[in-house]
């Protein structure tokens, strides 16, 4: 019998999203959602489209929220996709023929993205990397952080595949907005609590640092207008995580409440 599959998912207002995402992994045997208090049609979509969906009004941080959703898995190996993501016909198929492979315990997976509908082949773009996404159950947990959760394991039998995952990112100016704000609220909170400090003046050399890299040293001019922009939202995300950063040095406490904003 081949090896049984559980996807997770975790949400908060993806109605626009979660219907394609779950119907792009209808070979796996079980779906999981773990929602985060949506406002929207997202409960109720996810649910039409056979997940499970498991509805948590908290907010810990990514990290958490994964394992939470991880923890209601029960097949032999997990995939991990957020609701702005699609497994392709060609990835479903390798998916199903790595999972038979005893020589590896987890696999990346190449994240392709398109930037409102522009495919991004260069340019320092959060999105366009590779990371472990399919693991065995009980080979891997996410580490509990507040953002850029990544899966930690406990084997070292990695393997890779070689069709992408899409990454449908950025497809209106709202959700461009609520990612900036939300990511860079993280961040700040994240190296705050590190013990990180920061300037105004700090915040601007970041952020121009982040855009030369984007644009200049990983080719970005290459992707055209959606290398300009990129960078440009290269520096957004950079300057605003070191200017909330600025202000918690400061002794402010405004950034917290950005810290529930966004979606999951």
């Amino acid at each position: 019998m081949p090896p049984r599959l559980s996807v997770i998912v975790i949400t908060r207002n993806e109605a626009d999203n979660i219907a394609g995402c779950l119907a792009s992994v209808d070979f796996a045997d079980e779906k999981i959602v773990v929602d985060r208090a949506s406002t929207d049609d997202t409960v109720a979509i996810a649910r039409q489209a056979g997940a499970h969906v498991a509805a948590r009004g908290d907010w810990i941080g990514f990290g958490p929220q994964k394992n939470r959703a991880l923890d209601l898995a029960t097949a032999e190996w997990v995939l991990s996709v957020d609701a702005d993501e699609r497994v392709t016909p060609k990835l479903s198929a390798q998916i199903r023929e790595a999972m038979s492979d005893d020589r590896f315990d987890a696999y990346t997976l190449r994240i392709e993205t398109a930037f409102y509908g522009l495919r991004v082949r260069h340019s320092e773009f959060y999105a366009n990397t590779s990371s472990v996404r399919l693991f065995r159950r009980t080979k891997g947990r996410f580490r509990p952080v507040l953002v850029h959760e990544t899966v930690e394991l406990l084997s070292s039998r990695v393997g890779a595949l070689s069709e992408p995952l899409e990454h449908l990112s950025f497809v209106d100016p709202d959700a461009y907005l609520r990612k900036v704000n939300q990511y860079a609220a993280l961040q700040a909170q994240m190296l705050y609590d590190l013990g990180r400090r920061s300037g105004l003046l700090k915040a601007f050399l970041h952020g121009f640092a982040a855009f030369s890299k984007s644009y200049v040293v990983r080719l970005g001019f290459l992707d055209g207008g959606a290398g300009i922009a990129i960078a440009v939202l290269s520096f957004e995300l950079t300057y605003h995580k070191y200017f909330k950063l600025a202000l918690l040095s400061r002794g402010s406490t405004t950034t917290r409440g950005w810290l529930g904003g966004g979606r999951a």
